[in-house]
């Protein structure tokens, strides 16, 4: 049996939502959300969209399917935005094709501006093999066919809090949402995040999210291996290739594998450096 997800509601949420609340409040609960705060008011309208009665749960759903763009971006990028309504989210956003903003193009919209010291040494202590996976052990194969079953929230709340086992599973999963919270789970580490950039990973969003984070681009590995991915937005890998040594500014130099921006830019820096 799947586990269940909590809610935790502020009072402000509740007073539309304690049982026994007349139907009239609880729809006057849904135009009310518009001045409560952002996370009060996602919180409001998705319990309001699961009501019993139906004209409520219309209309909750109504007002979250055209959320304003800044409301939708702000409660993705706050600290800990719920699985279940991120879920519902999605779910709007693909039922809704005039919905005002799709989850994808917000989730990782926002990227942070990283200043990474020149040729700094790598401090990490774990090594890439920590990071690797056995996907032939029976525990592996019994997490991936339990995931198979698993809805978009319980999705999103194990990638968000799952062991190395789940994260490996749940990185791979066609749902941005789902493999996008892998990359927030407070226990990945660089040598999981390593791998996965080493491994080519063809997932945009995740790219991004992992640039966007200062303490993984502190590590030189982590910054070349993210220079030699293609999928690394060019900005980003070219604000790296700056704090690269030589040795390796003359591999990038010579590199095929790599764009011929970044290795024309590695070219420059490598004579800057030997005048």
């Amino acid at each position: 049996m799947a586990e269940k997800i909590k809610l935790t509601i502020s009072p402000a949420v509740a007073a539309y939502v304690r049982p026994g609340t007349s139907l009239e409040i609880r729809l006057a609960g849904c135009a009310a959300a518009e001045s409560m705060e952002t996370a009060d008011r996602l919180m409001l309208l998705f319990c309001l969209s699961k009501d019993a009665e139906t004209s409520v749960r219309s209309t909750a759903l109504s007002f979250l399917s055209n959320l304003p763009t800044e409301v939708v971006k702000e409660y993705l990028d706050c600290a800990n935005p719920h699985p279940l309504i991120l879920a519902s989210l999605y779910t709007l956003c693909h039922n809704h094709p005039d919905a005002v903003i799709t989850v994808e193009e917000t989730v990782l919209a926002n990227e942070d501006e990283t200043e990474v010291a020149p040729d700094e040494a790598d401090s990490g202590t774990e090594s890439e093999e920590e990071a690797s996976v056995n996907e032939d052990d029976e525990q592996f194969l019994s997490k991936y066919k339990t995931a198979q079953l698993m809805g978009i929230g319980e999705k999103i709340k194990m990638a968000l809090s799952g062991d190395k086992e789940w994260r490996s599973i749940l990185v791979k999963d066609a749902n941005k949402l789902v493999s996008g919270s892998v990359i927030k789970n407070p226990r990945i580490t660089e040598a999981e995040i390593l791998t996965l950039i080493k491994a080519g990973i063809q997932n945009d969003e995740i790219m991004r999210l992992i640039c966007a984070n200062k303490e993984w681009i502190k590590s030189y590995k982590i910054r070349k291996a993210l220079i030699e991915n293609n999928r690394t937005p060019i900005q980003n890998a070219m604000r790296y290739l700056g704090t690269m040594g030589e040795k390796d500014l003359s591999y990038l130099a010579k590199s095929k594998n790599i764009s011929s921006v970044i290795s024309t830019m590695a070219k420059r820096l490598l004579l800057n450096k030997k005048k």
